[in-house]
């Protein structure tokens, strides 16, 4: 069975239901997530505990570390909306679910490294099945150097050649980040290569070619599609999924809020 990868949910509940449900129609059992639960979005307590039922493991973000301990080198509007995170954990009512949540945000993973075998991804430490042990895979949020902050932009593979060979070198094969927000897959030519130009069933895993693999985001996409980002890990390649929800559900729940900016709300309407 494949596994489903998420990333950036920014506590956007109503994209989450919607890739939830996705991921539940093509019968994946298996989902993982690479971090920034919260942040930006109205909706992080119900989105937390979506990923900690849904999914096997998940990752810190920089907005998931912003909340649970200080939001650095954040603008305005991202620290504003930290801090509103935090009060919406600490108004919680249940002493026992605020304690879950608070754990939850405490126990997330900073990298995984798994491989990807005839099921997709799967723990570096489970069955084989007769086979061989398959692709290494290492997951982050952000990049190999830095997991929980770098981004790696879609340009760097033309501007930046050096820092792209840097994180290549820390990659035993694939890796999946979120963080940019910008589904694509980079591969150490450098290269960049959006969803649009991987062809039919996605990018296809090469003889003695690395990747970095960015799944895109699931509540507050960049890359001017405002539908939801997520891949589907296969044995022999990634798959791109996009996933239309409610919008404005979402967006009229933030410009209700005082403490977060409306652009947060309309910057959703266009994928930027």
């Amino acid at each position: 069975m494949p596994t489903a990868i998420i990333s950036d949910v920014h506590a956007n509940a109503a994209a989450l239901r919607a890739v939830l449900a996705d991921i539940k129609s093509r019968g994946i059992t298996r989902i993982l997530c690479l971090g920034d639960t919260v942040g930006y979005g109205p909706d992080p307590l119900e989105c937390v505990d979506m990923v900690r039922e849904a999914c096997a493991w998940a990752l810190l973000g920089n907005h998931d570390y912003g909340v649970l301990y200080e939001p650095t080198n954040f603008n305005h509007a991202a620290e504003s909306a930290a801090f509103w995170t935090r009060q919406q954990f600490d108004l919680e009512p249940d002493p026992a679910k605020r304690a879950q949540r608070y754990d939850f945000l405490n126990r997330l993973k900073v990298r995984v490294v798994e491989r990807v075998g005839p099921d997709g991804a799967e723990p570096v430490n489970g069955p084989t099945n007769g086979t061989s042990a398959g692709h290494p895979l290492l997951a982050v949020h952000g990049s190999p150097r830095r997991p929980i902050n770098e981004y790696i932009f879609p340009d760097d593979a033309v501007n930046s050649p050096d820092k792209l060979e840097s994180i290549f070198d820390r990659v035993p094969k694939l890796c999946v980040v979120g963080h940019t927000h910008v589904p694509g897959v980079f591969t150490d030519e450098p290269d960049f290569y959006p969803p649009s130009e991987l062809g039919e069933g996605g990018y296809k895993f090469q003889e003695g070619e690395k990747a970095v693999i960015n799944v895109g985001s699931v509540g507050q996409p960049r890359d001017f599609d405002p539908r939801s980002s997520y891949v589907i890990i296969h044995a022999d390649r990634v798959e791109f999924v996009r996933v239309e929800y409610p919008i404005e559900e979402t967006a009229a729940k933030i410009r209700a809020i005082e403490t977060l900016p409306d652009w947060l709300a309309e910057r959703l309407l266009t994928g930027r």
